[in-house]
């Protein structure tokens, strides 16, 4: 069966909070909106307006009414019992919860079904009016009268629901369903998530269907990771999209740059005042107009000294609501973006969530991979590889590099598999074999040179794979590689899989893989010995070193556009190479709502990792609050470094960093890569480094991606300090400028823009 268009564009245009004590205005220009920019947001438009809503299952009000005039005009009572059931799923899927559940009740009633006598025919719909009951309450508590806690397991405190109605239906209908089918582990998942919403859990839980405490209660000494989206203003209320943590202005303090999935939706740009606040500066940056985008990914692709973005649109789509062109927001420098896809040459139209930049001749400038969802035979969307041409224009000579893959791309990542170099690139792939494709060199189109070594390097896996990275995880000095699953035929068992997982059970679905470079061309899968083995329905994720050990940590959002698949979002904890463990409800980053772009970054220039995550899902009913996870501390040391090439390309891109430090009386390395992490994300390009307990860097070691690989060393550098090093010069030490979150600062509504 062919993969069809799981997600589409969203109809409302989301609110977005922003908060600030002072008034920027004056020092940004006011904004130009160039006629490259109109234009796209005008073909943007265009292809809005002609997407017939009856083939695409996420413009779910739409499609309500295409059953409901259907049902009116029923022939036949089971032909209307079909169409009543969709309505209704479309009406819920729309956001209309309380529609939704007096529709669902009048068909159970019309078909005189008894909540007492649940049978396999009649289950579905009493499934579907407990989801309806739990997503109401989800609606009045976590949305309409959200906090920092709102809807994280095992929900304390503001995330305990104030009003208790929807969850404590939902409760009694999973009983009457339970009753009759005590292993639908669906079912004992989303019961015990209801009684943890009225802060019943897990006192009241029925004892057969209890799941155990000890992995959704917090225990040990991890500090919690406070969500303060709230109270700094910049918790957006929208859906699946996308996000870019950068210095987008180089004062010194990283900003957040937003989009979501609907064509309709504005991309957010929210500047760091440094002061412990946030500016809304979407309006006069010239953004205003500028939608859409299920993911983002930025780099200074024109070597300006400012960091552009990269905006992707399409996804999940075919024919014309898939045909959408992404975007090049191209800083300006003076605070504002303009449209430069038609000047730089990248322009087109396919459907696409993934890109990643790098420098593969190696001439300073960077060149782009972009990959588009084919869906054969109607649908065939090659990949597109943007060889730079040196000026800030680009030529597609994918075709002449083996790179015009046909496939359901979802990820890709480029990294040095073997040490040589020169960036390597994975591809992952839907219902597909992964592959990787080696650079042997070359300078130009007509001699670079890519060979498919999928098969030698054993890194086909997932089958059903969604985002990538490469990074050491082990601090070996050799890039490893990690692919998500992402089972398409499990949407409608997400919940099940995670019972599954709580008790040990087996699991169908397709595994996550972590695989280890071996130095030889070669991977193993590591992911089970290292404790990782789950089917995890990862959508955005990333990683840095959290507790800024020098070991890298990574985080996981996950979800499906199923309203069943809420599950926590996952942060797992690098122990030494050796390991990872799960931190997520110690650390409080379980957040069971759809998790979407995740990008890492030192927001208060304290010298840790905080964490901000798109959240929200593809149907037009499924918007949440973005969350900011705040690092509270952990004691260690560290270094920040903002490298600049000259040789290289500006943005550093590919640049290896080795450092060595001294703990316990003894040397260990540690080895960072410069760029924006995972696939879905996109973090922040300042190399931040975790150094234990050591005292001083003992060695910084940095080689640079240009055709001499140059390479930098340095001895005894100080810790606890950020230094600018642009290539071929002395590290210099800058302002770092630590300050503290203004909390509960004054929320300016920006539901308008």
């Amino acid at each position: 069966m062919k993969l069809l268009f799981f997600f589409l564009s969203i109809l409302i245009i989301s609110g977005c909070n922003s908060s600030s004590e002072k008034n920027n205005e004056t020092d940004v220009k006011e904004a130009v909106i160039t006629a490259d920019t109109k234009k796209m947001m005008a073909r943007i438009a265009e292809i809005y307006d002609r997407i017939e809503p009856a083939n695409y299952p996420s413009m779910n009000t739409r499609r309500a009414a295409v059953y409901k005039s259907a049902l009116d005009t029923a022939k036949s009572a089971i032909t209307g019992l079909h169409l009543y059931f969709n309505y209704c799923d479309e009406l819920l899927n729309s956001g209309k919860t309380t529609e939704a559940i007096t529709e669902i009740e009048n068909l159970i009633k019309q078909s005189r079904f008894s909540v007492d006598d649940i049978n396999n025919g009649n289950k579905v719909i009493f499934e579907k009016l407990a989801i309806a009951f739990l997503r109401q309450g989800e609606q009045e508590n976590c949305i309409a009268n959200h906090s920092g806690e709102s809807c994280i397991v095992p929900f304390v405190g503001k995330g305990v629901h104030q009003f208790k109605t929807g969850s404590a239906k939902a409760i009694e209908v999973y009983k009457k369903i339970l009753a009759k089918f005590p292993t639908d582990y669906n079912s004992i998942w989303l019961m015990n998530v209801a009684y943890m919403t009225l802060g019943e859990y897990p006192k009241s839980v029925p004892a057969k269907f209890l799941l155990p405490t000890k992995l959704l209660l917090p225990t040990g000494k991890f500090p919690k990771f406070n969500n303060i989206s709230v109270d700094l203003g910049i918790d957006i209320n929208g859906h699946a999209g996308g996000t870019c943590i950068e210095d987008f202005n180089n004062d010194g303090y990283l900003d957040i740059m937003n989009s979501s999935w609907g064509l309709k939706e504005q991309i957010q740009f929210l500047m760091n005042n440094g002061d412990g606040t946030f500016t809304n500066k979407t309006e006069a940056a010239g953004l205003i107009g500028m939608t859409g985008g299920l993911n983002m990914i930025h780099a200074d692709y024109n070597n300006d000294g400012f960091v552009d973005v990269l905006v992707l649109r399409g996804a999940w789509n075919s024919g014309i609501g898939g045909r959408v062109p992404n975007s090049l927001l191209k800083n300006n420098g003076d605070g504002t973006f303009s449209e430069a896809a038609y000047e730089a040459g990248i322009y087109s139209e396919h459907p696409t969530q993934t890109a990643c930049w790098a420098d593969v001749n190696l001439d300073g400038w960077l060149d782009l991979f972009i990959g588009n969802e084919s869906q054969p035979p109607e649908y065939i969307e090659p990949c597109e590889f943007y060889l730079s041409n040196g000026n800030g224009t680009f030529t597609n000579v994918a075709k002449q590099l083996g790179l015009d893959v046909v496939g359901f791309v979802k990820g890709s990542a480029w990294g040095d598999v073997n040490n040589d170099g020169r960036p390597d690139l994975y591809i992952s792939m839907l219902k597909g074999n992964n592959k990787l494709f080696m650079n042997e060199g070359g300078a130009t189109a007509a001699d670079l040179k890519f060979t498919d070594a999928t098969a030698k390097a054993a890194v086909q896996k997932p089958y059903n794979s969604f985002p990538c990275w490469f990074f050491d995880y082990d601090n070996d000095g050799w890039q490893d590689l990690f692919a998500s699953g992402y089972d398409l035929n499990r949407f409608n068992n997400v919940a099940e899989d995670e019972v599954r997982a709580i008790l040990g059970l087996p699991i169908a679905a397709d595994k996550l893989c972590l695989y280890h470079n071996n130095g030889n061309g070669t991977f193993t899968n590591t992911s089970k010995q290292l404790g990782i083995d789950r089917a995890m329905y990862t959508m955005g994720c990333n990683f840095d070193d959290i507790n800024n050990d020098g070991w890298t940590d990574f985080y996981l959002g996950t979800g499906t556009p199923e309203y069943t698949s809420i599950t926590p979002n996952r942060m797992y904890l690098n122990n030494g190479g050796k390991n990872f463990t799960d931190v997520t409800v110690n650390g409080g980053f379980g957040i069971i709502q759809k998790g979407h772009g995740v990008a890492f970054g030192d927001m208060d220039n304290d010298g840790d990792q905080d964490l901000y995550e798109d959240i929200g899902g593809a149907n037009e009913g499924d918007n949440f609050h973005n969350a900011f996870f705040d690092n509270p501390g952990f004691g260690n040391n560290w270094i920040v470094l903002h490298l600049k090439g000259t040789t290289a390309n500006r943005s550093a891109i590919g640049a290896r960093v080795h450092i060595v430090i001294t703990e316990n009386g003894k040397q260990r390395s540690i080895y960072k890569t410069v760029g924006t992490g995972g696939s879905f994300g996109s973090s922040s390009l300042q190399i931040e480094i975790g150094c234990g307990s050591a005292t001083l860097v003992d060695k910084l070691e940095i080689m640079w991606p240009d055709k001499k690989q140059t390479v930098q060393s340095f001895n005894n550098v100080s810790i606890g300090k950020k230094y600018e090093l642009e290539q071929g010069t002395q590290p210099v030490e800058v302002a770092y400028k630590k300050f503290n979150w203004k909390l509960k600062a004054h929320v300016h509504d920006m539901h308008n823009m």
